[in-house]
């Protein structure tokens, strides 16, 4: 798998609906929609909300190669989660494979669960999508700004979280380098025993957390020269402000998680 590849918390540009309404009302559409996704029980309510995150697949105009390429590295998770599930739960046969019998509970408890992970990996990666870094760091700042009163560092999080995403695909070349580097000195990391390949990992992981520090204090001394200092007195290049495309997206979003609610019927 070639690591430059993934796009894990990367912004596409476009002109869609989601990308011009406000950074808000999709953190908290994506926060509610999660909320729901794990309260519901039942397939009728799953599909309900996995063509709601389709359709907004479908107006964000995300490419599918993209779509994939942001939820891969995570793939295998949803794959562990469905076997997993096969050998936990007995009932009516399905079939049998040698000394193993996959039961039909199994089969669709683990299909739910494999499903629910799905859901909740591509509305993350929905809203980052159609969210550049900038505005979602001042959505986060916004809505995070009432603890400030408690003086929990409110944007300063936001910040965090934002620099944190960016950084990933940054973490990612670096570590592709790095694999690529000890691969020409004659490293193996591919193959062997789970003892072996973790030994093999030193090599690697050594240097990029060296290169994650240097990111780290290059970017704050970046930022002291700019005069940063903190969110405190702060203000917005674009002004965020709900207006009517805002709205109509609330409604829907509410409309979906209702339905789906009721289809899940909270159980």
């Amino acid at each position: 798998m070639q690591l430059t590849n993934l796009v894990i918390g990367q912004y596409y540009p476009g002109d869609s609906v989601l990308h011009r309404a406000d950074p808000r009302t999709k953190i908290i559409a994506a926060f509610l929609y999660v909320v729901v996704l794990f309260m519901v029980s039942g397939l009728p309510a799953l599909v309900l909300l996995g063509a709601g995150a389709a359709a907004g697949i479908v107006v964000a105009r995300i490419p599918m190669l993209w779509l994939y390429r942001g939820i891969r590295p995570v793939l295998f998770l949803v794959l562990i989660t469905f076997l997993f599930q096969l050998f936990l739960y007995g009932g009516d046969v399905l079939w049998r494979l040698g000394p193993v019998t996959f039961y039909r509970e199994g089969v669709l408890r683990g299909g739910f669960l494999a499903l629910r992970f799905l859901l909740l990996l591509i509305s993350s990666s929905l809203l980052t999508f159609t969210t550049p870094p900038v505005r979602l760091t001042d959505g986060l700042g916004r809505l995070m700004a009432p603890l400030a009163r408690l003086r929990f560092p409110a944007y300063e999080l936001a910040l965090m979280m934002t620099i944190a995403l960016r950084f990933i695909p940054t973490l990612l070349a670096e570590l592709d380098r790095i694999i690529k580097a000890q691969m020409a000195r004659g490293a193996d990391v591919t193959h062997g025993g789970l003892i072996t390949r973790a030994r093999n990992t030193l090599p690697i992981m050594i240097p990029l957390f060296v290169m994650s520090f240097r990111h780290a204090d290059q970017l704050a001394l970046a930022m002291e020269a700019r005069c940063y200092r903190g969110g405190k007195g702060r203000t917005l290049r674009h002004k965020l402000h709900f207006g009517r495309l805002d709205v109509a997206l609330a409604l829907i979003i509410i409309a979906l998680l209702g339905a789906a609610l009721w289809l899940g019927r909270f159980r």
